[in-house]
């Protein structure tokens, strides 16, 4: 639709992979409870039971958790940005860079999960997310 500011793009986009990471988490951790026998039923299985399963099946769940933490502020700098009229150019391609960088998290994450390069990762992500920051506030004040 004409109209729309661009930055929301990268918003949807990075909406998406947040539900990909959902499907990816239980694809992985139901058949793996199945495995180890973990009782379903509310209230009855515990964090005890889940610690049963294997470590692997458990880093898609965090990084599922991950994405509703940080991402969190990129999603309102984001849209103040497409409110304000500033959704385009330096801040759309860092907006595009923190998505692809926060996908390049999740995948690391949940398949190989060597800690110092995820870390790595992270830490650019925070950065590109800072300069977006920062290019918001010197717009709105």
């Amino acid at each position: 639709m004409e109209g729309n500011s661009p930055i929301l793009a990268p918003v949807v986009a990075l909406a998406i992979w947040t539900i990909v990471m959902w499907i990816w988490m239980y694809a992985t951790r139901i058949p793996a409870m199945n495995a180890a026998k973990v009782d379903f039923t509310p209230g009855v299985y515990t964090n005890e039971d889940l610690r049963k399963l294997p470590v692997r099946v458990q880093w898609q769940a965090d990084n599922y958790n991950h994405l509703h933490e940080a991402p969190t502020v990129f999603y309102a700098i984001a849209l103040t940005l497409a409110l304000i009229g500033a959704g385009d150019g330096i801040n759309l391609t860092l907006a595009w860079a923190y998505v692809g960088l926060r996908i390049a998290h999740s995948i690391w994450q949940s398949t190989v999960n060597i800690v110092p390069i995820r870390f790595l990762i992270f830490t650019l992500s925070t950065i590109v997310l800072g300069w977006l920051i920062v290019n918001t506030a010197l717009l709105v004040f």
